[in-house]
């Protein structure tokens, strides 16, 4: 078991070294998720462990940035552990995390974790981080080993608080209803352009918000809430009631309203690969991140 454990540790910890000295870039006001999956070890059982939080800079800048932990969770095999108080940094410009604090299980018990995160790779989009740390419950005290991908550093562009809540529009796209892979994408073609479902696929609004979808696709499509389920081809999302649209036909729209703060991961039960993600928490405006590329995030 211990063999096992440090294999795996120093293929975190080390994966580090192998890279150039790249750093994520991170500044004031912008909004990340961090998601990813991997273990919890004690001598005695290895469970697998998820985490998925959103995280803001608020308005600083520099080479160590604060942020706050805006909504999120961390699983251990089927419990699910809610974000209770939990205090972060950007280390280095973003080439390190720090995440300490409490989480909160289902029956209501604190846990503590304490997380250390080192960049092993980044792209224009996004960049990946290995993970290493604890989390202690009542019960037992867990080594994590986590592989996590930090969602694509997108500066907030503000949208004026004038506007009506109808004027932010998500158009779903003309052959979304089709599964697109690079398989099939034609030489020279952009790749960003050709995989994504939605004019928008990652937004953020202020509780309260209502949005309006418009179908622009051959086929009907409905939009609903859940919870993602990670590697789970066969049944990748649980519904969570929160949202639903109804069925929208084609050149139909539907509105939606985020009531409460947190995440909302949507996407349409009929094809599974149509994600949408939006990050609700209190501002002094609305948000949008800039338009993302849908590469199964």
């Amino acid at each position: 078991m211990m063999a096992v454990v440090f294999l795996l540790a120093l293929l975190v910890i080390s994966s580090g070294y192998f890279i150039n000295e790249s750093f994520a870039e991170i500044s004031e006001n912008q909004v990340f998720l961090l998601e990813g999956s991997g273990f919890a070890v004690t001598e005695e059982s290895i469970k697998v462990s998820e985490i998925d939080l959103g995280l803001s800079s608020q308005k600083q800048s520099g080479s160590t940035i604060n942020f706050v932990t805006e909504d999120g969770f961390i699983t251990l095999d089927n419990e699910e552990f809610t974000i209770s108080q939990l205090n972060g940094k950007f280390l280095r410009q973003g080439q390190y995390i720090r995440i300490n604090g409490n989480i909160e299980s289902s029956n209501g018990f604190d846990t503590s974790i304490s997380f250390f995160g080192r960049l092993v790779e980044e792209s224009k989009d996004a960049s990946v981080y290995g993970f290493t740390g604890r989390i202690t419950t009542t019960d037992d005290s867990y080594k994590i080993l986590y592989t996590t991908k930090l969602s694509k550093l997108s500066k907030i562009t503000p949208v004026s608080t004038e506007l009506k809540s109808s004027d932010l529009t998500i158009h779903i796209l003309r052959g979304s209803s089709l599964q697109k892979t690079t398989d099939n994408l034609t030489p020279g073609a952009n790749v960003a352009n050709y995989l994504r479902f939605f004019s928008n696929d990652r937004i953020s609004v202020q509780p309260g918000t209502s949005i309006t979808i418009v179908n622009n696709d051959v086929a009907s499509h409905s939009i609903i809430s859940g919870k993602e389920n990670y590697g789970d081809r066969h049944n990748p999302f649980d519904p969570d009631g929160r949202i639903s649209t109804g069925i929208i036909a084609p050149g139909e729209s539907a509105n939606i309203t985020f009531e409460n703060a947190g995440f909302y991961r949507l996407y349409d039960p009929d094809y599974t690969w149509m994600k949408i993600i939006a990050y609700v928490f209190p501002s002094s405006d609305n948000l949008v991140l800039g338009q993302s590329k849908n590469l199964g995030n």
